[in-house]
């Protein structure tokens, strides 16, 4: 997860957002609105949206974690190194650290493993464990709509990275969400739930 910031020489073409920083399409022309996505270009962010919000090869957040007892997020089970409340906070750091990347030109890496997993077991309280879901979500709204943002260039590069794209950081947060969200489910079956 971990990423070097490096000075690049390519020209920042970049779309302000709530003062944060995306690649935008570059366009020949100015116009007013959004720009109208390309049949590749739509068909590509359809199944990128559909692969985050899952429910095709993967269960989805919700289905997973959503009804998921507090006091059993921090219950651990036999041969299984993580709790609920781990996965959930792995998730929601990983989501955030790769989201921050993609719109932060300031972006600092994080320190791996220490800053992408929580320090216990299991949730302090029931509040910290809801406030977890909640981010969680907020950050994957967002990366939707970095998906949807017909204006964002999901093949630019980003212009503080070291070659990689958009494109490249959705499919690790898909990626990433879809493996951990198949852990939970496994957790879930384990336990009972």
């Amino acid at each position: 997860m971990a990423r070097k910031k490096k000075k690049s020489s390519a020209p920042k073409r970049v779309l302000q957002s709530k003062s944060k920083n995306l690649p935008a399409k570059k366009s020949a022309a100015k116009t007013k609105g959004a720009t109208k996505p390309t049949a590749p270009d739509r068909a590509l962010r359809d199944q990128l949206l559909a692969l985050l919000k899952g429910n095709q090869a993967h269960a989805d957040f919700d289905s997973a974690i959503g009804d998921w007892p507090v006091q059993l997020a921090g219950v651990k089970v036999a041969n299984f190194p993580h709790t609920a409340w781990m996965l959930l906070e792995h998730m929601r750091l990983a989501q955030w650290d790769l989201l921050e990347f993609c719109r932060n030109p300031k972006y600092k890496a994080q320190k791996w493993p220490d800053d992408y997993w929580p320090a216990s077991e299991a949730p302090p309280s029931e509040q910290a464990w809801t406030a977890s879901m909640a981010a969680f979500k907020k950050d994957l709204k967002t990366v939707e709509s970095v998906v949807t943002n017909a204006k964002i260039d999901l093949h630019s590069r980003i212009p503080w990275g070291e070659g990689q794209t958009i494109l490249r950081e959705i499919l690790l947060v898909t990626d990433h969400n879809s493996y951990h969200l198949g852990q939970l489910v496994m957790l879930r079956k384990s336990i009972g739930i």
